[in-house]
């Protein structure tokens, strides 16, 4: 932790204790959390916990979980291609990157109590919703697999046993964007049996045009068209017994993402593309700027266009279904027995051009589909003992995952054409006097006599997991102000992963191996390029002709080469989670924590075709961290004001990472990770009409310059010493609320708030690994962005009609940024969500 953290966390300090004379015995509006698993005021839980409010997911217009960081400072988001498969959750800057499905989240997802194995998996609509709470750090000890960087805890409406009742709402905005949201609790026998129904379908137009390689549009990205259904039924007797159970079902259809270019391919700027026949841009039709590589700016202006070339739409589908069973039964007047039980079958189809550019290049094709059923259980005791001193809990964990996903991946009518600028650019630095062209621009079908257009392969994945794990967590008061938490779990993992291919047609790539040992060779050497230059090229040729996701898997004759190599591998594993917190209450409304905890994430398998290449072991170590964490929360003049502090330090061990190369996906562990700073939190009710709410984020989250320990290799030798991905130094959120009454009929009330976010790198790499320079657009520089909410409602709540923006100022940013597929030096972006407006009634 640097000097200048230390300094602001010792003025926080300071300023609370100075305060505390403020305080009084009660305040008003008590938000209640179950972080503990229990339900406690979050002045009280000494846990960093940021709880939002349904009225905050309101007016900040958070839909969805990819919204919350309008009003969680430590809380971010980031989404590649699919929708599904690639979205990355960050707490504190610490996150898993994605587009594996073999992956799992280091943030994990909990709904209404059950685990949601894969963040795609709750990508759904936030409605009825009560309550969503951030867990920031590790959380492995209550809530069980995948937290070590913390937990979103996200609890719906429960069915009301009292009256009938609901809601409606309508909403209209830009890009065409229709939704529509509703609720209906039904009281079905009088104090025992309930059912809620809720609804939602929203769509919107995509934000990114698309365009072909002759720059007619031919359809949109980023859009939205989504809709899910969830019915509850609730019951209580008079034994106290009380539960309920839950369906739910939802469908999206909506197209993420396409990417746009930010840095020109020097196959471009050399007019190789040209030479080939592909045209000046080849396949690009968005306006680029292509000057200072490391001018951020530039990409900025570049980012402005909103372009995007793709040879095709993408063309996805996505649908789940859900169980969720709670169960409460009190064995005596201190001791409740819980149980929740979950199953929830997953699927989700993928078709789209996967070379960003409007030439038909490699394609994930129609029939890629991805299915993941999953079944929980969780059953424990907990209850008062010792006059109620001891709050105590023990309990079970049982989950099994299986997963199957299959993968068609085709190459295009110019891969051949490609190819040959390919072949120019890297032969003019080997042979500057020998004419790049010597073997043609189809350099495949000239030496092979195979049009690659042909080459079809599918990859088929799967892996079944199992996780059985036995907690504690307790709370004892050893006096009336100091309390100490204690929480151990014993979790087991083991996992069954494997990988073969099916329906392969290649030929290509049986014509390239056989022609690397003569015809090719030969022609070079005839053409003039020395036998040395010859030897440095070979790798080139071999892996574009046995392009990677395409290649025949097992070829006896290219073991040692990195091509697809089936695989059915078990990894086992079992680790020990636990914590202790000390909590001081200096009076009712003052409360200091300190807390180390042990957190824990299962290791597993890289679902890749090429992740036993050559013989590797397709399997990546557990990541394990230590935290340890200073707390300090407060409520001052009269509740008026809260005031929460939070400093931490992180370290990670075998911190679990994922790379696109740009020809496969690679795992690995980085020996050392770490992420240290402060946070602050507060709400203050200034008058009976204004409110306000703020957030700080001081984050230093990195590789340090020794984490590669004994490691050598230049992926992760190259990250130390670099920040972790999307983590800026600093986030601030500030938000006010004003209402006011316009008549005795009518109020009116207004919304804003503003996130502030530091620089932040956009790549998985700082630095491009062959030549240790800068990666050319990695850096996001810092943005500002508004949100605002105004409207008329009456006195009771009953109706209201909205006007909102969100962005109001249009900040274009880039949510990752990466080298394009097959392209040579150029680079492409993801962009985040630009100006959204609209009316909601």
């Amino acid at each position: 932790m640097n000097h200048a953290t230390r300094s602001l966390l010792a003025a926080s300090v300071i300023a609370i204790s100075a305060s505390t004379a403020l305080a009084q015995d009660s305040f008003e509006d008590e938000v209640i959390v179950t972080a503990t698993k229990r339900a406690q005021s979050i002045q009280d839980v000494p846990i960093a916990v940021t709880a939002i409010t349904p009225k905050q997911l309101e007016t900040q217009g958070v839909v969805n979980i990819q919204n919350l960081t309008s009003v969680a400072p430590s809380f971010s988001t980031s989404n590649a291609q699919i929708a599904s498969g690639s979205v990355v959750l960050r707490i504190r800057g610490v996150g898993t990157t994605s587009n594996n499905i073999g992956f799992e989240s280091a943030v994990g997802v909990f709904i209404d109590g059950a685990y949601q194995s894969r963040p795609g998996v709750a990508l759904g609509e936030f409605v009825d919703v009560e309550r969503v709470e951030v867990l920031r750090g590790p959380q492995g000890t209550l809530f069980g697999r995948n937290t070590s960087a913390g937990a979103l805890n996200v609890t719906n409406v429960r069915p009301d046993f009292d009256q009938s009742g609901g809601f409606f709402n309508a909403t209209y905005g830009n890009y065409d964007h229709m939704s529509f949201q509703g609720a209906l609790n039904m009281p079905l026998v009088e104090d025992k049996v309930a059912a809620r129904i809720t609804g939602a379908v929203r769509k919107r137009d995509g934000y990114l045009n698309i365009h072909d390689a002759n720059g007619t549009k031919i359809g949109e990205s980023n859009s939205i068209n989504q809709h899910m259904i969830r019915a509850q039924l609730g019951f209580q007797g008079d034994s106290g017994f009380n539960g309920r159970i839950i369906g739910d079902y939802s469908a999206s259809s909506s197209v993420c993402c396409s990417a746009v270019e930010v840095l020109s391919s020097g196959l471009e700027t050399s007019g190789l593309l040209a030479a080939v026949g592909l045209g000046a841009r080849g396949g690009m039709s968005a306006p680029i700027v292509a000057t200072n590589p490391t001018d951020n700016d530039t990409a900025e202006d570049v980012l402005e266009q909103l372009y995007a070339s793709s040879s095709q739409v993408p063309d996805p589908s996505m649908n789940q279904f859900g169980l969720t069973a709670e169960f409460e039964y009190p064995l005596s007047d201190n001791t409740d027995l819980v149980y929740i039980g979950s199953y929830r079958e997953y699927d989700a189809q993928e078709q789209y051009d996967s070379g960003f550019s409007g030439l038909d290049i490699f394609n994930v094709l129609d029939g890629s589909d991805t299915e993941i059923d999953t079944m929980t259980h969780e059953l424990r005791v907990q209850g008062l003992a010792m006059d109620g001193r001891l709050d105590w809990m023990v309990g079970g964990y049982y989950s099994d995952e299986d997963i199957a996903s299959s993968s068609s991946f085709g190459l295009g009518q110019h891969y051949d054409q490609l190819m040959g600028a390919l072949f120019a650019g890297a032969l003019a630095p080997l042979a500057p006097a020998v004419n790049p062209f010597a073997l043609g621009p189809t350099p495949y079908q000239s030496l092979t006599g195979v049009d690659p257009s042909v080459v079809r392969a599918t990859n088929n994945y799967s892996q079944n997991s199992e996780s059985i794990s036995i907690f504690t967590h307790n709370i004892f008061d050893v006096t009336d102000d100091l309390s100490l938490t204690l929480g151990l779990r014993y979790s087991d993992e083991s996992k069954d992963g494997g990988y073969n291919q099916t329906d392969v047609n290649n030929p290509l790539c049986l014509g390239t191996l056989g022609t690397f040992g003569t015809a090719f060779p030969a022609a070079l050497v005839g053409a003039g390029v020395p036998p040395a230059a010859v030897g440095n090229f070979v790798p080139t040729y071999i892996g574009l002709g046995c392009f990677a996701f395409t290649a025949p898997a097992d070829l006896a004759a290219a073991a040692a080469l990195p091509l697809p190599r089936s695989f059915n591998e078990t990894f086992k594993d079992d680790e020990l989670i636990y914590t202790g917190k000390l909590s001081y209450e200096f009076n009712p409304d003052v409360t200091a924590y300190a807390s180390f905890t042990h957190g824990y994430k299962s290791g597993g398998f890289n679902l890749d075709s090429t992740a036993a290449a050559g013989g590797a072991d397709p399997r990546f170590l557990s990541e394990e961290v230590d935290a340890y964490e200073l707390g300090l929360k407060g409520r001052f003049a009269d509740g008026r004001v809260s005031l929460n502090v939070a400093a931490f330090l992180e370290e990670f061990s075998n911190f679990q990472v994922l790379e696109f190369t740009g020809a496969q996906f690679v795992t690995f562990n980085v020996p050392k990770a770490e992420t240290s700073g402060v946070e602050i939190e507060m709400t203050a009710d200034a008058t009976d009409n204004l409110s306000f709410n703020g957030g700080l984020t001081l984050l230093d989250a990195n590789y340090p310059t020794d984490c590669a320990g004994n490691q050598t290799a230049i992926n992760v030798t190259s990250l130390c010493g670099n920040t972790l991905t999307n983590a800026p130094k600093t986030v601030g959120i500030l938000g006010a609320d004003y209402q006011r009454s316009l008549s005795d009929n009518l109020d009116f009330f207004l919304n804003g708030q503003i996130r502030y976010e530091g620089d932040r790198r956009t790549s998985t790499q700082a630095v491009v690994l062959a030549t240790q320079a800068p990666n050319p657009f990695d850096i996001q520089e810092s943005t500002v962005k508004i949100n605002l909410r105004a409207g008329i409602t009456d006195p009771d709540n009953d109706w209201a009609v909205e006007a909102w923006a969100t962005n109001l100022t249009n900040e274009i940013t880039r949510g990752v940024t990466f080298n394009t597929v097959l392209r040579s030096g150029s680079r492409s972006a993801f962009l985040q969500e630009p100006r959204m407006y609209g009316v909601t009634l």
